[in-house]
């Protein structure tokens, strides 16, 4: 009764020739692929403007072509979200070319996620719906089943919900297929990519393996990957993905709630980590909802400064792009002065730093020509050596995303099959309104006895990730004595203290004792979210690296 479900995407744009890897690589049942994000959805919005039959993921399409006889050859049904903006208008071109192939495949999709009319002033407002929809598919034979915005783990629970027959009040075994479908939604970031100790492995990461978990009845799960491809899959790898971009130890979604803190994983065997132990609670009374406008526009110029007195350049460029920007002056005015120089550095460019402007504003001509004048006047006129990355262009518009959450019945949640019925799909009967998990006794602090400053990791892996205008950075220690040490000494407290940025905003710790791990969300530092590009790392992909890097005083019984 195992169910084994590959994924083979993790964003639009990741390895193309990844489907066909997953459907020849080994055995499998359903094929998955997470196609969008909180910048795709901005992305196809745009596109949608552009040509009313545009919305979706294309890429996935040409994979298909290639694949949809070995996937109808080997009976792997294929569930995806790449139907974007439009899933029925990639329902229908997946039909055209079954049929341009001669290959008979049934073909639904899922709809009812797009509350763009109930949202004034949005290009494109979407409801993360649940995997109850895929499942109804899935029972009435669908081969293929494309979602617009569903949760990205619906596309595991919607599969395993249609398989082992689970209803709206298997919380547990709901939960378990969600932590699972976590893990696999992010691709290879399972099997070593991304990883924090990448070099700790020998393992060939050139290619990392996509993951597949093999589903039980009762909810709990096996993380592993096809024999013979790339990377490894092992504790650290699944805590890593577990980790990204959540937040609170109750992990809300439309079908159920999954207790992070509750989750088990274990090294079943090489490249096998089993996942048990997955609590399950009634879900929200609401859905979240995505979303996103048009902010404005921005421009920016990153002038270089080389050698000697570079804080003195910087400070006259600066005073001269005020003084020439001053009779229309842009909303926004952001200067970030990156010290990538060195002293008595041998290139040029390591004895250069960056100092980038960023300007935004509600009208296009006024962080367009003003500011490319501006800057190129200074050609001849500013500080010893000036010169720029490049010219800037015409400001270009940049996005904002909001989360918003509406009742559980606001969207009209339909799966509409193959043969053209439509099957609405009620809102769960059963919710709960979340409440704060109670703390959890921290582990006994480690003995005191000799430190040194060293950086933080050596001891522990961390992974962030963006979520709309916060960031997470969950970080974790590989054994019990670095727990003991980690859950005491790395409070929110500290964490400011180490990432300057978090100072002056709110910052929630969030401990995960059977993971050995902390979960860190800071508010507000993405400041609009990914598409108004409010800092150098705009989805805070780094943000983890950055804290492992810095220097604390560690007990040397750890390293």
């Amino acid at each position: 009764m195992t169910l084994r479900i590959g994924n083979a995407s993790g964003f639009y744009g990741d390895r193309f020739d990844a489907m066909r890897e997953m459907l020849t690589g080994g055995e499998l049942d359903v094929l998955t692929g997470d196609y969008l994000a909180e910048l795709t959805m901005l992305i196809l919005a745009r596109d949608r403007l552009k040509d009313p039959g545009a919305g979706y993921a294309r890429t996935f399409l040409r994979q298909l072509e290639e694949c949809l006889g070995l996937a109808h050859d080997r009976g792997v049904r294929v569930v995806t979200n790449a139907g974007g903006l439009n899933p029925a208008g990639l329902a229908d071109a997946v039909r055209h070319l079954a049929d341009r192939l001669g290959i008979p495949v049934r073909v639904a999709h899922v709809e009812g996620d797009d509350l763009t009319a109930a949202h004034p002033g949005a290009l494109a407002a979407h409801a993360y719906l649940g995997g109850f929809g895929i499942a109804a598919c899935l029972r009435e034979g669908a081969d293929i089943v494309i979602t617009g915005r569903v949760t990205d783990a619906a596309l595991v629970t919607g599969p395993a919900a249609a398989h082992f027959g689970w209803g709206p009040g298997d919380h547990d075994r709901l939960a378990g297929a969600v932590v699972a479908g976590h893990v696999l939604e992010c691709g290879t970031q399972a099997t070593g990519g991304n990883y924090a100790f990448f070099g700790a492995r020998q393992a060939d990461l050139r290619r990392p393996g996509f993951p597949l978990a093999e589903i039980h009845a009762d909810g709990t799960a096996v993380i592993t990957k096809h024999p013979g491809t790339g990377g490894f899959v092992d504790v650290g790898t699944v805590t890593a993905q577990l980790l990204y971009e959540t937040g609170a130890a109750r992990y809300l979604g439309p079908d159920v709630t999954a207790r992070l803190d509750t989750v088990r994983l274990t090294q079943e065997a090489p490249d096998r980590v089993r996942v048990e132990g997955v609590r399950g609670e009634a879900p929200p009374p609401t859905l979240k909802v995505g979303r996103n406008r048009l902010g404005g526009f921005r421009n920016e110029v990153t002038f270089v400064l080389t050698g000697l007195d570079i804080e003195a350049k910087a400070a006259l460029v600066r005073r001269q792009m005020a003084d020439a920007l001053a009779k229309s002056p842009p909303a926004e005015v952001q200067w970030d002065l990156v010290r990538t120089d060195r002293p008595d550095a041998g290139t040029e460019e390591t004895a250069s730093a960056l100092l980038r402007l960023v300007v935004r504003d509600a009208d296009q001509e006024a962080v367009g020509q003003a500011l490319g004048a501006a800057a190129v006047e200074l050609a001849l006129a500013s500080y010893p050596g000036f010169h720029v990355l490049a010219p800037p262009g015409k400001g270009t518009p940049y996005g904002v995303f909001e989360a918003v959450h509406v009742p559980q019945d606001d969207a009209p949640h339909t799966a509409v099959l193959h043969d053209g019925r439509r099957l609405p799909v009620d809102p769960p009967r059963e919710t709960l309104v979340p409440e704060p998990v109670e703390a959890t006794p921290l582990p006994a602090p480690l003995t005191a006895g000799p430190t040194r400053s060293a950086p933080l990791g050596l001891v522990a892996g961390a992974r962030s990730g963006d979520k709309g205008g916060d960031a997470n950075v969950g970080v974790w220690a590989r054994t019990e004595e670095a727990w003991r040490w980690l859950a005491h000494e790395l409070t929110a407290d500290r964490f400011r203290q180490l990432i300057p940025e978090a100072r002056h905003l709110p910052v929630t710790r969030h401990d995960l004792p059977h993971l050995r791990a902390l979960n860190f969300v800071v508010e507000g530092v993405l400041g609009e979210g990914v598409a108004a590009q409010a800092r150098f790392d705009p989805q805070a992909k780094a943000l983890g690296e950055w804290l492992r890097s810095r220097h604390l005083d560690i007990p040397e019984a750890l390293l």
